[in-house]
Parts: structure tokens; C-alpha cells; sequence
């Protein structure tokens, strides 16, 4: 849950920053602005995941680790193309998937996964099974 407040924060920040620089006279396109917007709202969705997730959900769990994982490729391959955007917000959005990153790590490794176990999800309540 650290990891997704301080993603969060930071794509909170990235917004205030489009704000200063289209405040101060500079340029920032409708794809910088809709970005800015977009990664708190995302970080607001993990973050209901990530409780879900920590009350047992194995199904929120492996979302988290799906999302992780897409996330700063998709984010960072985006960037990259040329003129999306100047280098100075690549940079900002970079360090804003560093926290998502170190998501990913932790739902791959094998001690976390082994408290979810494969099957029936926890989460669903005891004695409560689906119909064949």
C-alpha cells in the first residue's frame, strides 16, 4: 500500500507541475494534460484494488500484479515516441512508475503469493461456493 500512495502522490504532483508550466506561458498539450489527470484517478482504482487485495482477494491480487506490470512499460513506451511530449515530463512520469515498479516486484515474489492460494478466493466468505 506504501508503494500506491506514493504513486499517487507523485502523479498528484505531476498535475500541479502541468499547471505551473502551462501558468508560466509554456506549452503542455492535451495529451500531457489528460495523463496528468488520468494517473492519480488510476493510482485512486490500485489503491481500492490493493485493500481489496490485503482483505484476501486473490482475484484484486493478481489484478495489482497484471496492472504492475503493463503499467510502466506502457507508460514509459509512450513517452518515448518522439514529440508526445518534452523529455522534462517523460522524466516526471518516469519516477511516477518507480513506486508502481516496486509493486510489481512484490506480487512476483513467492512468499506473498504463497498466502494467497490458488483456488477459492478468501475473500468470498466461508461456505460460500459457486454453483457447478
Amino acid at each position: 500500500m506504501p508503494s500506491i500512495k506514493a504513486y499517487g502522490a507523485v502523479g498528484t504532483i505531476v498535475v500541479f507541475l502541468a499547471v505551473a508550466v502551462a501558468a508560466s506561458g509554456h506549452m503542455v498539450n492535451t495529451f500531457m494534460w489528460v495523463r496528468a489527470v488520468l494517473l492519480p484517478v488510476a493510482a485512486v482504482l490500485i489503491y481500492r484494488m490493493t485493500v481489496s487485495a490485503s482483505r484476501g482477494s486473490r482475484r484484486a491480487f493478481e489484478r495489482i500484479g497484471t496492472l504492475a506490470m503493463i503499467t510502466p512499460i506502457a507508460i514509459t513506451g509512450v513517452d518515448l515516441i518522439p514529440g508526445v511530449c518534452p523529455p522534462w515530463y517523460a522524466t516526471v512520469q518516469a519516477v511516477c512508475m518507480l513506486p508502481v515498479i516496486r509493486v510489481a516486484f512484490i506480487t512476483r515474489g513467492s512468499a506473498l503469493r504463497a498466502v494467497l492460494p490458488k483456488g477459492r478466493c478468501p475473500g468470498r466468505g466461508a461456505g460460500r461456493e459457486r454453483a457447478p
